[in-house]
C-alpha cells in the first residue's frame, strides 16, 4: 500500500519556474493522471518523482519515506517513457530483464520467471525473442511496460506512453492499461497532454497550467464542475463556449446579460450582482435549436458561419454578436452557413467565471458521491 505525497514541490531552471509550489496526494492503488498543455510542468513533475530531475524546493514522500535525495533505483519505482527506451540490439526478454540484478537480489532463474509472468499478463510471449526493429509500435510499448512490471515496483510512472501510436491502437492500449492496472493494483501516475486519455484512464485527474495545479477531481466532476475557466476550456471537445457577460439582478434572481441575450441563472442565490464583467460558459452539447426546446425556455439568435459533420453530430460554428459559439446539432441536420438560428441552453448546465478565471457559479447543484473521500476540490 503506497501513497505519493507532494508538498510545495518546485522546480526552477535558471529564470524559469517549470513547477511552482504544487501540493498533491496520490492514494494507494489509485490511477491518477496529470494532464495539461505542452510546457505546463507535468513531465517535469513526473521526472522529479522518478528522481530524474532534482527538486528545487518542497517535500516528496513515497509511502512513509522522504525520497528527495534518493537515487532513482532506491525509490522502488518503474517508469515507462514516450519513446519506449528499448535497446535495439537486445531481444524483448533481454530488454525486460535489463538492470534487474543491479536493483534487486533476484537470481537469474527468478528474473526469467518474472519475465515469463509479465509476458503472460501482456500477451507478448511470442515477442520475447524479437528485437525492437521487428516489433510494431504497440508491441514495443508492451515490452516497455513489461520491463516495468518485472520489477514489481511500488509506483508506476508513465510519461505519454501512447502518444506515438495511431488512433486505433491508442484506444486499444487504453483499455489494456486499465485492465493491467486492475490486475496489478499498483499506484500509478500517468502523464498526457490528451484530455481524452485523461478522462478515460484516471480515477482522478490533475489539470496543470503554467506549473500549477488548477483542479484535481474525478473525470466526470472535472467536466461537470470545472473550478476554473482554464479547466472548462481544456476538458471537453469541443471546448466549452465562453462569452463575456455582466451579471444583473432580476427580481429575486440573477441573470447573465450579453449584448445579444439575457439568460436567467437558476439556483444563483450565492452569486452577487451586479457584476459588470464576468464570463458565461455553456458546452456545445448543452446548446439546442429552439425547435427542440419547451416554449418557455429563453432563446437568442446566432448566425451560422461554418458547419462540421462529425458523423454522430453536426458541429455548428455561430456568431452571437462578435462572439463565437459552437453548437452540437443532430447528425444530418439541414443547417447551412449564412442561416440565422434561434438557440436556447440547458438551464441545468450553465457556468459563470469571474475575471480572474475562477468559477463562481454552476447551475446544477453538486451531488456528493463516494469519490469525495479522495477529492481535493471543495464544494462549488
Amino acid at each position: 500500500m503506497t501513497e505519493i505525497t507532494i508538498e510545495g514541490l518546485t522546480k526552477r531552471f535558471d529564470d524559469v519556474t517549470a513547477v511552482d509550489d504544487i501540493d498533491l496526494e496520490v492514494e494507494s492503488e489509485e490511477f491518477l493522471v496529470l494532464v495539461g498543455p505542452s510546457g505546463c510542468g507535468k513531465s517535469t513533475t513526473l521526472r522529479m518523482i522518478a528522481g530524474l530531475e532534482g527538486i528545487t524546493d518542497g517535500e516528496l514522500h513515497i509511502g512513509d519515506r522522504r525520497v528527495n535525495e534518493l537515487e532513482p533505483k532506491e525509490r522502488n519505482i518503474a517508469m515507462v517513457f514516450q519513446n519506449y527506451a528499448l535497446y535495439p540490439h537486445m531481444t524483448g526478454a533481454e530488454n525486460m530483464k535489463f538492470g534487474m540484478k543491479s536493483v534487486s537480489d533476484y537470481s537469474t532463474t527468478e528474473i526469467d520467471e518474472r519475465v515469463r509472468e509479465a509476458a503472460g499478463i501482456l500477451d507478448i510471449e511470442e515477442l520475447l525473442d524479437r528485437r525492437p526493429s521487428e516489433l510494431s509500435g504497440g508491441e514495443r510499448q508492451r515490452v516497455a511496460i513489461g520491463r516495468a512490471i518485472v520489477r514489481e515496483p511500488e509506483v508506476f510512472l508513465l510519461d505519454e506512453p501512447l502518444s506515438n501510436l495511431d488512433a486505433k491502437l491508442r484506444v486499444q492500449m487504453r483499455a489494456e492499461l486499465l485492465q493491467l492496472h486492475r490486475e496489478l493494483d499498483a499506484t500509478t501516475l500517468y502523464v498526457t497532454h490528451d484530455q481524452t486519455e485523461a478522462m478515460t484512464l484516471g480515477d482522478r485527474v490533475a489539470v496543470l497550467n503554467d506549473g500549477q495545479i488548477e483542479q484535481v477531481d474525478p473525470p466526470q466532476r472535472l467536466y461537470d464542475y470545472p473550478a476554473t475557466r482554464f479547466v472548462a476550456e481544456f476538458i471537453g471537445s469541443p471546448a466549452m463556449n465562453i462569452l463575456p457577460v455582466e451579471l444583473v439582478s432580476k427580481g429575486d434572481g440573477v441573470s447573465a446579460r450579453h449584448e445579444q441575450f439575457e439568460l436567467p441563472l437558476p439556483n444563483a442565490d450565492g452569486v452577487s450582482a451586479p457584476q459588470p464583467s464576468a464570463f458565461f460558459g455553456v458546452r456545445p452539447e448543452d446548446v439546442s435549436l429552439a425547435a427542440n426546446l419547451d416554449d418557455d425556455v429563453p432563446t437568442f439568435e446566432a448566425d451560422v458561419t461554418v458547419t462540421e459533420p462529425l458523423g454522430e453530430s453536426l458541429l455548428v460554428h455561430c456568431l452571437v454578436g462578435d462572439d463565437v459559439i459552437h453548437v452540437k446539432a443532430a447528425a444530418r441536420s439541414a443547417i447551412d452557413p449564412g442561416e440565422t438560428l434561434t438557440l436556447g441552453v440547458d438551464e441545468a448546465r450553465l457556468h459563470v467565471f469571474d475575471t480572474a478565471g475562477e468559477a463562481i457559479y454552476h447551475s446544477s447543484p453538486r451531488e456528493r458521491t463516494s469519490t469525495d473521500a479522495i477529492s481535493t476540490h471543495p464544494e462549488p
